[in-house]
């Protein structure tokens, strides 16, 4: 079978960690920008602040696992990563601990499986 090769060069995977309640104004934005796909995970965790602490009838208690949802963007590296960042911080900062956290990381390449087409033409 024929080969593709990479001819669309490097990729950026972008993992981002939000609020759930701010997924749908992140999702829109980037939809503004030209993102064209994105997977979506639900899952729990803590940062520095090791929890949430909440009053209720029985006293104060800690929540250690807060609820999060995490974004994985595959980009070209021909798109403006920064312009993508400012799009995410401005629709997810709330000023308060927990508003989340971006990685940003390298891919060195990318198949399509149905027609093994490589790098980001497959975007």
């Amino acid at each position: 079978m024929e080969k593709k090769s990479n001819e669309g060069g490097k990729m950026k995977k972008i993992e981002v960690y939000i609020r759930p309640e701010k997924l749908n104004q992140i999702k829109d934005a980037l939809d503004a920008k030209g993102i064209k796909g994105m997977t979506i995970y639900q899952v729990k965790g803590h940062g520095t602040q090791k929890g949430i602490k909440l009053v209720g009838r029985a006293g104060e208690y800690c929540v250690p696992w807060i609820d999060k949802m995490k974004l994985e963007l595959i980009v070209s590296d021909k798109v403006d990563i920064e312009d993508i960042v400012e799009a995410i911080i401005i629709n997810a900062q709330t000023g308060k601990p927990g508003d989340g956290k971006i990685f940003i990381s390298s891919i060195s390449d990318a198949i399509r499986i149905r027609t093994r087409e490589r790098g980001d033409i497959i975007l």
